[in-house]
């Protein structure tokens, strides 16, 4: 909660800075600053509250887009390995239990996602489950734990939801500047779309930036919670992997492994082999 009241404390500074600055540079640019205010706080409601509701309802989406099977009572000693072994990861992290679950899939893959720390979600493939050892799978599920307690649900979400604002504020505020004097409210109605592409583009390229960077952190976490080499082990087992993720939307940043990219701009999950090269020490 510190972290999430820490951020808007600190995004509301930032707006406020930026209404400032925009009163002076708008006039300038021949835009009267008039309604920026009010265009700020539609921004930051849409970019913010887009982001949120997507994080309050992201256990529930997950379960049903994947068809994840909650462990509740394990049926079997793979079900009650599962559930122990998370038991002690978060013991060992500090966070609450999180839910553990399995989805069908071929993939190699895990998530986590929730709320908060102590109200998360854990989920494997049954494809992990076949194809990693039981050390492998630990290391894995290390990582996801990692990821819950190092907040990376909550950081992302908020990161993206400061990107929306932004992007859905200067899209518009470009296009008042490109279309002053024009009443074709077509026209207008287009640049806002292209920019809003264009804007978008470098938006993600921070965001998913940040992403790899907390991939490295949970990799981290996951060898300090299994160890270093059945981390390692795991990352190696991943690169014969051919499966494309079945994972979409913000599950696909939160996986073991996440889709493949032509540019590593916009890769949310840094090549395995800088992974491993990351774990060796070697960079």
């Amino acid at each position: 909660m510190k972290r999430v009241l820490l951020f808007i404390a600190t995004n509301f500074a930032i707006l406020i800075v930026l209404g400032i600055v925009l009163n002076v540079v708008l006039p300038i640019l021949g835009i009267h600053p008039e309604g920026t205010s009010g265009l700020l706080v539609i921004s930051a409601v849409f970019g913010m509250g887009g982001s949120f509701i997507s994080l309050a309802i992201s256990k529930w989406v997950a379960k049903r887009s994947v068809g994840a099977y909650v462990i509740e009572q394990p049926r079997n000693a793979q079900e009650n390995w599962l559930l122990e072994t998370v038991k002690k990861q978060a013991d060992a992290a500090g966070i609450g239990m999180p839910e553990v679950a399995m989805y069908n899939s071929p993939e190699i893959n895990a998530f986590a996602t929730g709320m908060n720390k102590n109200n998360a979600l854990v989920a494997v493939s049954t494809g992990l489950l076949q194809s990693m050892t039981q050390d492998e799978a630990e290391a894995v599920l290390g990582h996801e734990v990692s990821h819950v307690a190092n907040g990376d649900m909550v950081t992302m979400t908020l990161l993206q939801g400061v990107m929306n604002t932004f992007v859905f504020f200067f899209a518009r505020i470009a296009a008042s500047a490109i279309s002053r004097g024009s009443d074709n409210r077509f026209v207008y109605f287009m640049t806002v779309m292209f920019f809003q592409v264009v804007f978008g583009a470098l938006a993600s390229i921070i965001v998913m930036w940040f992403s790899r960077y907390r991939e490295f952190r949970a990799d981290e976490g996951g060898a300090n919670l299994a160890g270093k080499q059945k981390m390692i082990n795991a990352l190696r087992r991943l690169q014969g992997d051919k499966n494309e993720s079945q994972l979409d939307g913000q599950l696909t940043a939160f996986g073991i492994s996440g889709k493949r990219s032509v540019s590593e701009l916009f890769m949310s999950h840094p090549p395995l082999e800088k992974r491993i090269a990351a774990l060796q020490g070697q960079m």
